[in-house]
């Protein structure tokens, strides 16, 4: 049996900031923007050619509004790799994103923690080899 993780979940304020977050910035493909309910959508982004999307999920109440930002309580959560960490780091860092630190260059690659306009933490890898 083959299984893959299809979906995760990030808790947003609001769909078109995560939209504009994740696709104007990061350069994400928008997957699916369906309408649910006259207030929930299913709003699907990814990286061009993942097999894995993000859902971006508006918070509905206080328990989820209280995770915005903090969904791995402070810790990274999330990783991007990518083919040219130059190129990357230097369109993020030029259309705004924040970056906790300088980039670094590790055994398993290069690295550098950004974080989305909420708080949520990743790292931007180019692995080695």
């Amino acid at each position: 049996m083959t299984q893959t993780i299809a979906i995760f979940t990030i808790v947003v304020p609001d769909y078109d900031a995560g939209i504009d977050f994740y696709v104007n910035t990061l350069g994400f493909e928008l997957l699916e923007d369906t309408p649910r309910s006259p207030t929930k959508r299913w709003v699907r982004v990814a990286p061009a050619g993942a097999e894995t999307a993000i859902l971006l999920a508006r918070a509905d109440g206080p328990a989820q509004e209280a995770a915005i930002g903090n969904q791995t309580g402070g810790r990274v959560g999330f990783f991007l790799h990518t083919d040219d960490f130059e190129r990357d780091y230097a369109a993020m860092k030029a259309k705004g994103v924040t970056f906790k630190e300088t980039p670094r260059h590790e055994a398993y690659g290069s690295v550098v923690v950004f974080q989305d306009p909420w708080g949520n933490l990743w790292d931007l890898i180019e692995p080695k080899g």
